[in-house]
């Protein structure tokens, strides 16, 4: 895991090796092993380094081979780096270092644009072809490692955040008002390549961009996810062996390639704990599992501790247990709300965030159980769905998911910011696109390859490289996805969503682990909104910046402040948190510029 970043001038000057030094220092966070950077003609990289894999000075980048003419900065991790490496060797390549950053320079070498299609992993990086004065940039096909960029005239910019962006200057940081509309609809989900800004963009999942000396652009979607049932029927006991399959390979290739130990967040749900009893099924021994809690409220507890500790019993995990005191969220809120790439809605991201701060104390990667609910549709609003035959396929997908419909948010935004209902659009169209079989197919398709990249992916992503420490993630495999993509969803929908995990951890976790009710990370001191929460907002939201932004309509904001714990999303989001998240972000991340 690492922070990437660079400049390339599209006229051929040379690039601002001050604006890149910049966008470097921005990135220290998420590598504070080694940086470093790199220079040709129109180019400069910058990158920093969190050492996994081959943690000797060879793996240091940016990675340049001088006999292949070709330099390197990568974040993320190839699994399937060792296999490749060998086929490698066979075409005549040959090593100086261990790690798998190198594979990719020879990959590119070897297949060009292709070499994407061989890289199993999570993943974002940048190859300079200095001969042919190219770069190409890629994205993995989950979208678990973020890849943001700008272009402003001839300069072309890319980093892992848009702060690192900004930094670098120029940006342009007006909002984009299609984005917005997504933003406050699909629960701050911006799909690709938007962002709240106007002059930034971002590399969407499964593809890659080559950029000529020219200027010339060329975009390509390398993956594609099918939720198609295959040529040869199965039954639900074969579906149920060769999911339980694909997982333990997901959870050991994740545990195994690594030169550092590798842990697991439990929160004591069914998808962590489940990560602990594969890895002690394989034999992994000296298991490290870290749990955070908060304070108790009158109306909600504030940890899953009795549920992670008979986890830990039954494992013998080596355990770490974070209890944070309720008057602590506020004070480090700003803090996660600066390591946001873009604004989240998600309280739990403040979760994260703390908890990561004190597993980086100890350990350097962990694996983490996001995705599980998207994959095997484990949320409430799956079943509505399916059960939901009346309307369109975006209008039974928004009836149950939409945060706001559109009338609402045009009496949210003042005239400036109204538009069209952007956000229905663009569901229809990934609805709409071929290889689903039928419609809930297509949601759980959208889910994993769209919704769930902009929400807990990136939640993860940000709050964990906040503190230098990588989060691996079995259930967004590449072979996991495809292979319950193509799993009927009435057997994942089976007792309420995600059956085939209850029934694989049916006898391996205790029954109380898998049957207890879907929880969600408690955050009560950002859960109800109240007390010293809601003055917090209330700051926000009549703070002289935000009032003259005007992106807010006065009327909406007081409707809210006046009854603030009665407006709730479908998702049962404080709406009120929306407007003050996201003002609170652009007052720290861009205000001020």
């Amino acid at each position: 895991m690492c922070g990437i970043c660079g400049e390339l001038r599209l006229d051929g000057g040379r690039p601002d090796l001050g604006a890149v030094s910049r966008m470097t220092a921005r990135l220290s966070q998420r590598g504070p092993d080694h940086e470093g950077s790199f220079s040709d003609g129109p180019l400069a990289f910058g990158h920093r380094r969190l050492a996994i894999i081959d943690l000797s000075e060879r793996a240091n980048q940016p990675m340049v081979d001088q006999e292949l003419g070709l330099a390197l900065v990568f974040n993320g991790t190839i699994y399937n780096y060792p296999a490749l490496r060998e086929t490698l060797k066979q075409k005549g390549y040959h090593f100086y270092s261990d790690g798998d950053s190198e594979v990719i320079l020879k990959a590119w070498h070897a297949w060009r644009e292709r070499c994407v299609d061989q890289l199993q992993g999570m993943f974002a990086f940048a190859i300079w072809d200095q001969a042919n004065k190219q770069l190409f940039l890629a994205r993995d096909r989950m979208g678990i490692k973020p890849l943001y960029y700008s272009q402003n005239g001839d300069r072309f910019r890319f980093a892992s955040n848009v702060q690192a962006l900004l930094a670098g200057g120029g940006v342009d940081t007006a909002l984009d008002p299609v984005a917005l509309h997504h933003q406050f609809t699909l629960h701050a989900v911006v799909p690709a390549p938007r962002t709240v800004l106007q002059g930034v963009r971002k590399l969407a999942p499964g593809h890659s961009l080559l950029l000529e000396g020219d200027g010339k652009r060329t975009e390509r979607r390398y993956w594609q996810l099918s939720a198609s049932r295959p040529a040869e029927p199965r039954s639900d006991d074969e579906w149920l062996e060769s999911i339980h399959e694909a997982l333990r390979q997901a959870v050991h290739k994740r545990n195994n390639i690594s030169d550092v130990p590798v842990g697991v967040l439990l929160s004591g749900g069914l998808d962590s704990s489940l990560l602990v009893a594969l890895l002690a099924e394989s034999g992994v021994s000296d298991l490290r599992t870290f749990s955070v809690g908060f304070e108790d409220h009158p109306d909600e507890k504030g940890s899953e501790f009795e549920y992670s500790d008979q986890v830990v019993e039954r494992y013998g995990t080596t355990h770490h247990k974070y209890l944070v005191p309720n008057e602590e969220v506020l004070k480090r809120l700003p803090g996660a709300v600066d390591a946001m790439a873009e604004p989240m809605f998600g309280q739990d991201a403040v979760a994260f965030y703390l908890l990561s701060e004190q597993v980086s104390k100890q350990i350097k990667v962990v694996q983490s159980g996001q995705g599980a609910d998207e994959v095997f549709g484990g949320y409430f609003w799956y079943p509505r769905m399916m059960a939901e035959q009346q309307g369109s396929p975006v209008e039974r997908f928004a009836k149950h998911y939409f945060d706001r419909d559109h009338e609402e948010y045009l009496r949210m935004v003042t005239a400036e910011y109204r538009g069209e209902d952007y956000t229905s659009q663009r569901v229809a169209e990934l609805l709409g696109e071929p290889g689903a079989d039928d419609f809930m197919d297509a949601v759980l398709r959208m889910d994993v390859t769209t919704l769930i990249v902009d929400d807990p992916v990136k939640r993860v992503d940000n709050m964990t490289m906040a503190w230098g420490l990588e989060a691996r993630v079995p259930f967004l495999d590449q072979q996991l996805v495809e292979l319950a993509a193509q799993c009927p969803p009435e057997l994942k929908l089976r007792e309420g969503g995600k059956y085939p995990l209850k029934a694989m951890a049916r006898g391996i976790l205790p029954d109380s682990v898998i049957d207890r009710p879907k929880g969600y990370f408690p955050m009560p001191a950002l859960k109800y909104v109240r007390g010293d929460f809601l003055d917090f907002m209330r700051d926000i939201l009549e703070s002289d910046a935000c009032r003259q932004r005007n992106l807010y309509s006065r009327a909406y904001v007081d409707l809210l402040l006046s009854a603030p714990e009665m407006h709730h999303t479908r998702l049962l989001g404080s709406k009120l948190w929306h407007l003050a998240l996201l003002e609170y972000w652009l007052q720290r991340n861009v205000d001020g510029l």
